[in-house]
């Protein structure tokens, strides 16, 4: 079978499988709670994707993972991590909401830089992933659902409660 077929249905299955969970499980329980409290587990978990780094890593990836692929993945990896832990700091000061948005806008269009360059690069093969295949097909499909929960969260009306993250940035 098609190295890019399996690549595309193991993707499409890890955001089928990712998508339930987050829908079922995961979004009744933060869609209840403050901004803050909402984004503190989706914020942790953007944490561990310093993983990203691994697309340097000859062993870990093919020698054919070309570099136009693996260091935008890793570095804007590496700067959703920074902008995690920055976002995670100011949760509950002045800045919060504004840190949120730019975590979650540099997140996102990283990962979907990404699958852009792995659907239409030229030279990106799936199989010179190595075993950094599971980062696109498992680990990549969680972070974009949780990255679309907090884009809902983010332009939810604010409660009374919520309002000082809002107007202290001014």
């Amino acid at each position: 079978m098609d190295e890019f077929l399996l690549f595309g249905l193991s993707v499409a299955l890890g955001f089928c499988a990712w998508g339930y969970i987050c829908f079922h499980y995961v979004w009744p329980t933060i869609n209840q709670r403050s901004l803050a409290s909402a984004a503190r587990p989706i914020l942790v978990l953007h944490l561990f994707r310093f993983v990203g780094l691994s697309f340097l890593v000859t062993g870990v990836v093919g020698p054919t993972l070309p570099r136009a692929f693996a260091i935008p993945g890793a570095f804007g990896d590496l700067m959703a991590v920074v902008l995690a832990w920055l976002a995670l700091f100011l949760l509950r000061r002045p800045g919060g909401v504004p840190a949120l948005w730019v975590f979650n806008l540099w997140g996102a269009a990283d990962l979907l830089f990404a699958f852009y360059g792995g659907l239409f690069g030229p030279d990106f093969h799936p199989s010179a992933l190595g075993a950094s295949f599971y980062i696109p097909t498992i680990y990549v499909p969680l972070l974009l659902c949780t990255h679309a929960m907090l884009f809902v969260l983010l332009l939810r009306p604010r409660t009374a409660a919520e309002a000082p993250l809002m107007t202290a940035q001014a």
